[in-house]
């Protein structure tokens, strides 16, 4: 009889350190923190590291800076599979003594070639067993195989409903390279087990393993967990996410100027919806709205726009004091000014923000004036003459806010302001000359003033 599932929620996230952090598994990281704070579980860190070819500890440090980045933030491990390898030869050795599995002397070439019979017959390519029954030779094995039962592997997935699988089509699959290096599918069900995880939620990529996952399971009479499969993430044009479009790894994301929050709030809505119509929710209100049941079964569309949105809008609702900590550590650095007028200059600059990394461009002019064209000051028709004349009577009024707004109305807002704004700044776009003045203060300010009746008079 197999035995009952313990009640405890744990559930985990299992990347491979082959590459760095991928949005797609710091989505199914997200979902499972989101549900084991909401049911009062465990969250907990697994770092599938057997494949010792492809596996590099740049990666598994960059899986575990970006989850904590992002706040994710886990109960128990990390935990390594190549710390492990003594648990998962007890089992692999069980499996073999009790034939349920084999050692299988197929090289790469005999299964090329019996792949290629079956797709010629227009047969689905699997293993065909023929080394089941062979016994032990001088040649070394190539890797150990179960024997898959042809039989039918049904589950209820907590996402899509019931699924079915015929296993006559799997044929025997590879579980171990040798007793001591166990292949992805057999070294899951050991660890999900041993881990006494409850449910897996994970990537719909993944359907296809759990019947593969769900015989070993039977053969070791062990529970399984309960499974739920997460929709794609999808690019705009519907195909699997890419480079193509986008960036892929959470690092990218950071180095770009975005913030935690705003990649959890974004990433919470890539298959998955609170009941109400709100954008912009905390990771407490996430925590609070999680259920399993809004999760959609169709494809995310990954919508930079929406991202970017959103960022912004993080960006908007921090004090100017935070903004200006946040850009400080995303490395941005000047030591000519004081903290208050940067903190100033952060507040301005935030309304058109939408990463951290736009404040340097949005900002430079307030460190170093750029060369401009006179061109820049003309507001509309006014002729040029009028323009430096208008400059040279702000330049007396300066640092008179209420002066120079009065000769504003009087004259024209654009007619003044324009030629101001661009006058302190040298761009097309800025904020506003008077705020600009603030910050620059009256002797930068006049100076700037003077440039631009000087580019007039040339």
């Amino acid at each position: 009889m197999t035995p009952a599932i313990k009640k405890e929620i744990r559930v985990r996230i299992a990347p491979s350190p082959t590459g760095y952090l991928h949005v797609g598994t710091a989505r199914s990281a997200l979902f499972n923190w989101l549900f084991a704070k909401k049911e009062g579980g465990k969250f907990i860190l697994r770092i599938e590291d057997t494949d010792l070819e492809r596996s590099e500890k740049k990666f598994e440090k960059d899986i575990i800076e970006s989850l904590k980045w992002l706040g994710l933030s886990w109960d128990e491990g990390p935990f390594l599979q190549s710390d492990r390898l003594d648990v998962y030869e007890k089992y692999i050795r069980q499996l073999l003594e009790q034939n349920l599995a084999y050692y299988c002397y197929c090289t790469k070439e005999d299964l090329e070639n019996e792949r290629q019979a079956m797709l010629s017959q227009g047969m689905a390519p699997k293993y065909s067993g023929r080394c089941r029954s062979r016994t032990k030779t001088k040649e070394k094995p190539q890797v150990i195989r179960f024997k898959v039962p042809e039989t039918r592997v049904a589950f209820k997935d907590l996402i899509r409903g019931e699924i079915s699988f015929d296993t006559s089509l799997i044929g025997d699959i590879a579980i171990a390279k040798d007793p001591r290096t166990p292949l992805y599918n057999f070294a899951v069900v050991i660890d999900d087990y041993e881990m006494q995880i409850s449910h897996v939620i994970r990537g719909e990529d993944h359907i296809a393993n759990t019947p593969k996952q769900i015989l070993i399971q039977k053969a070791l009479n062990f529970p399984h967990p309960h499974y739920g499969h997460l929709p794609l993430i999808l690019d705009p044009d519907r195909s699997k996410m890419s480079k193509r479009y986008s960036a892929t790894s959470i690092g990218e994301y950071r180095k770009e100027g975005y913030l935690p929050e705003a990649m959890v709030n974004f990433m919470a809505f890539l298959g998955w919806h609170p009941k109400d119509e709100k954008e912009l929710m905390t990771a407490d209100e996430l925590v609070k709205e999680f259920d399993l049941e809004r999760i959609q079964k169709g494809g995310a569309v990954f919508n930079i726009e929406k991202l970017n949105w959103i960022n912004s809008q993080y960006i908007k609702n921090l004090s100017n004091e935070e903004l200006l900590q946040r850009i400080k550590d995303f490395g941005f650095a000047v030591k000519k000014i004081s903290d208050a007028q940067l903190a100033k200059i952060a507040g301005i600059t935030k309304e058109r923000m939408k990463k951290l990394s736009d404040f340097s461009e949005l900002a430079d002019f307030f460190f170093e004036l750029p060369d401009y064209s006179s061109e820049l000051l003309i507001w509309k028709e006014t002729p040029r003459e009028t323009i430096k004349e208008n400059l040279e009577a702000i330049l007396k009024l300066a640092p008179d806010s209420g002066k120079i707004m009065k000769l504003a109305e009087e004259k024209g807002r654009g007619e003044i302001l324009w030629p101001l704004r661009a006058a302190l700044s040298g761009k097309m776009a800025s904020p506003g000359p008077l705020e600009i003045m603030d910050i620059l203060g009256e002797k930068e300010s006049a100076k700037r003033i003077k440039t631009a009746i000087k580019k007039l008079s040339d």
